[in-house]
C-alpha cells in the first residue's frame, strides 16, 4: 500500500473524528427536544439528499474525464447489497448511541461508544484475518487514553451505558462493513445507499414508536441540520472514502479521536477546563495514532 495515501486517509479520518466529536453535543440538546428515532430519521434523510448532487457532479467530472467505468448488473447487485447491511448496522448503532445519550454523562458515551478500536481487530481477528501486533500495541495505548480522557468517576454500568456499548459493538460492524463493500463499490454512492436504507429503517421506528412533534423538530432544528449535513452526509463519506486506503483496525484508532475533540471542543466553546489527566489521555490518544503510521 502506498504510504503516503495511507498518511492522507489517516489525516481524513482525523478531520472526521473532529465532526463527529462536536457531533456528541449536538446530540445530546436534540435528545431534549425530540425522540431518538425522529432525531435520526430527520438527519439521516437530510444526508441522503445532500449527496445526490455531489454524486451527479461527481458523474460528470469522471465522464469528462473519460475515467467512467461501465456497470454491470453484479456491480449493481453488489452496490444495493452494501448500502443495505451498511445502512442496517449503521442505524442500530446510530440509534442506541441516540437512546444512550440521553440516559449517561457524554463522557461515558464518548468513551464506551469509542471500545470499537477494541471491537474492531478483535472481531477482525474472529474472521480470521491477521492482526499487526502493532496495531494491538497502539490499540490499548489509544484504549488507556480514551479512559484518562473520559473517565473521571468510578465505573458503573446503567442502562445508558449498556446501549452504548451495544452502540459500540454495532459501529465495529458497521466499521468492517464499509473495510468489506468499499472494495467493490463507489464510495460515495455507496454512502447514499447507507443513508437511503437507514432513513428507511429509522423512519419506520419513527412511525411505530413516536408521535411526531413538529414543536420538537423545530426547536432541534439547529442540532439536527449540523448531524445531518456534517455529521451524517460529510462524515460518513470520508469515512467510507479514506476507509479505502486504511486497515480497518488503523482506521478505527484515528476514528476514535472524536472523544478526544469533544472534549476540546468543550474546552474552547463551553470553557470547560481540562485537567492534567485528561491531557494525558488526549497525548497518549495521539501517539496512538502516530505510532500506528510509523
Amino acid at each position: 500500500m502506498n504510504k503516503r495515501r495511507e498518511i492522507i486517509c489517516t489525516l481524513v479520518l482525523i478531520v472526521t473524528a473532529l465532526i463527529w466529536g462536536c457531533a456528541f453535543a449536538a446530540q445530546s440538546i436534540g435528545a431534549g427536544f425530540v425522540g431518538p428515532f425522529t432525531f435520526l430519521t430527520a438527519r439521516t434523510w437530510i444526508a441522503f439528499f445532500a449527496l445526490l448532487p455531489v454524486i451527479a457532479v461527481r458523474e460528470q467530472v469522471l465522464i469528462r474525464m473519460g475515467d467512467r467505468v461501465k456497470k454491470t448488473a453484479g456491480q449493481s447487485k453488489m452496490l444495493i447489497l452494501g448500502g443495505a447491511v451498511c445502512g442496517f448496522f449503521l442505524f442500530t448503532a446510530s440509534a442506541s448511541q441516540q437512546i444512550g445519550i440521553s440516559f449517561t454523562t457524554t463522557a461515558k458515551a464518548g468513551f464506551i461508544t469509542a471500545l470499537y478500536v477494541v471491537l474492531v481487530p478483535v472481531l477482525s481477528f474472529f474472521l480470521h484475518r491477521s492482526v499487526n501486533r502493532k496495531v494491538w500495541g497502539c490499540v490499548m495505548l489509544a484504549v488507556i487514553g480514551l479512559y484518562l480522557l473520559c473517565m473521571g468517576e468510578s465505573f458503573t454500568l446503567s442502562a445508558g451505558d449498556s446501549w452504548m456499548l451495544l452502540c459500540a459493538f454495532l459501529f465495529s460492524l458497521q466499521i468492517l462493513s464499509v473495510n468489506y463493500f468499499v472494495k467493490y463499490t463507489d464510495p460515495v454512492k455507496l454512502a447514499a445507499l447507507e443513508f437511503l436504507f437507514e432513513g428507511i429503517f429509522a423512519g419506520i421506528c419513527m412511525l411505530v414508536f413516536e408521535p411526531f412533534n413538529a414543536e420538537g423538530v423545530m426547536a432541534a432544528l439547529p442540532t439536527i441540520l449540523y448531524a445531518g449535513f456534517m455529521s451524517s452526509a460529510v462524515g460518513y463519506t470520508l469515512q467510507i472514502v479514506a476507509q479505502d486506503g486504511l486497515d480497518p483496525a488503523v482506521a478505527s484508532i484515528a476514528m476514535s479521536f472524536e472523544s478526544v475533540f469533544a472534549a476540546l471542543a468543550g474546552w474552547v466553546v463551553l470553557h470547560e477546563a481540562m485537567s492534567a489527566r485528561e491531557i494525558l489521555g488526549c497525548v497518549l490518544m495521539f501517539a496512538a495514532i502516530v505510532i500506528s503510521q510509523l
